[in-house]
């Protein structure tokens, strides 16, 4: 079995916390409900928990048309998305056309884009779609632009997410407006978790990067309009932990392999609604856990 569920690389996934919020959830009444990513990418945790039956929903928003058709396309024609995944060429001229579609979303329907997105994911260096490809145009080194391709396990990977596919709800919304217009019609006990891009160096990671407003305008939305249950999680920053200075938050470290390994650290914040566990099995959140506020 794979260590992650999904079939996507994302640089800054979050899948290896699905114990911790698997823990909220208990902690809060809430195994069995919905749960909501506004900023999906990768949807590890999601992913996992659905799986996991620890949720019976997940609603995946990205305001991203590329991952959305990622997502919308294995779940409405897994078969001949697999069928790609197989006979995909892992070639330089291959990584090329499909940088080409990435590069121009709009003149592609849902499956080719969907595809190319997730073979650039695949072959590029950390899963960057912006990035070069993994091995370089020599191809030179010890990984090469299919070190990452494992086909029948993304095969499997996908094909057991479609199983779940009614259970799964893919939309392509600015992420304030998901949680406006769709999570806060969802039932009372779903929780939703925004991971939105990085305040710091977000550039070299993200196709849609959020300016300093931004990132204003997201914390009073969330503080002030978000009906449901919420948690947030950041990559630690002062401005950051100012502009959320009256909610509960934790810092921790966390490994990064972005391009160049290296160890970070980020900060969750939590709403007001929200009970937090007083432990947890990561040992690295169990340590934060303990900290002083």
């Amino acid at each position: 079995m794979a260590r992650f569920q999904t079939p996507l690389r994302y640089p800054g996934g979050k899948q290896r916390l699905a114990p911790f919020i698997t823990e909220i959830l208990e902690h809060n009444d809430a195994v069995g409900w919905g749960y909501a990513e506004p900023y999906a990418g990768g949807a590890g945790i999601a992913i996992e928990l659905l799986l996991g039956g620890t949720v019976d929903h997940i609603y995946l928003n990205d305001s991203s048309r590329h991952i959305y058709a990622f997502w919308k396309a294995i779940l409405t024609d897994t078969e001949a998305f697999c069928r790609r995944v197989s006979r995909a060429s892992l070639t330089l001229d291959s990584w090329q056309k499909h940088r080409e579609v990435v590069r121009h979303p709009g003149d592609h329907d849902i499956l080719d884009l969907g595809f190319s997105t997730f073979f650039l994911n695949r072959c590029n260096r950390s899963g960057i779609l912006t990035a070069g490809v993994i091995g370089g145009l020599n191809q030179v080194g010890r990984w090469r632009i299919d070190a990452r391709f494992p086909r029948n396990e993304l095969i499997k990977r996908i094909e057991t997410i479609a199983t779940k596919k009614r259970r799964i709800t893919v939309t392509n919304l600015d992420a304030e407006a998901f949680m406006r217009d769709r999570v806060n019609k969802l039932p009372p006990s779903t929780l939703t978790y925004c991971d939105p891009p990085y305040y710091a160096r977000a550039k070299r990671l993200y196709l849609n990067v959020y300016t300093p407003d931004d990132h204003v305008r997201l914390a009073k939305f969330i503080q002030s309009k978000l009906r449901r249950a919420w948690l947030v999680s950041y990559d630690s920053h002062a401005a950051i932990s100012e502009l959320y200075r009256k909610r509960r938050q934790f810092q921790y470290s966390i490994q990064y392999s972005a391009i160049q390994a290296y160890e970070g650290t980020e900060c969750f914040i939590f709403s007001d609604s929200l009970k937090i566990p007083r432990d947890s099995a990561l040992p690295y959140i169990a340590q934060a856990l303990r900290q002083p506020a």
